[in-house]
């Protein structure tokens, strides 16, 4: 039963990181499609907006390492628990 608890909590952060990941970009070029349409900004805009979009999903996948990695490490230094040692 143990792993489907591990399956499930790695298909949720899965889940979780691609949703964080893909929502900057499209917000950016969300805001660059409303930028042209109703501001009459040209289609150049949309590069700089893919750019910015890009470098918030690199962002994201920056801070989902270094929490993978904290917890990681944080698991390697957890006492080992022994039913057969009594100390």
């Amino acid at each position: 039963m143990k792993n489907w608890a591990d399956i499930w909590k790695n298909i949720t952060l899965l889940t979780q990181f691609g949703l964080s990941f893909i929502t900057p970009l499209f917000i950016c070029l969300g805001v660059c499609w409303w930028l042209s349409v109703h501001m009459g900004v040209g289609g150049w805009v949309f590069i700089p907006g893919f750019f910015f979009g890009m470098g918030g999903s690199g962002m994201v996948a920056y801070k989902f390492y270094l929490s993978v990695t904290a917890r990681d490490k944080k698991d390697r230094k957890k006492p080992k628990v022994f039913f057969n040692k009594h100390s």
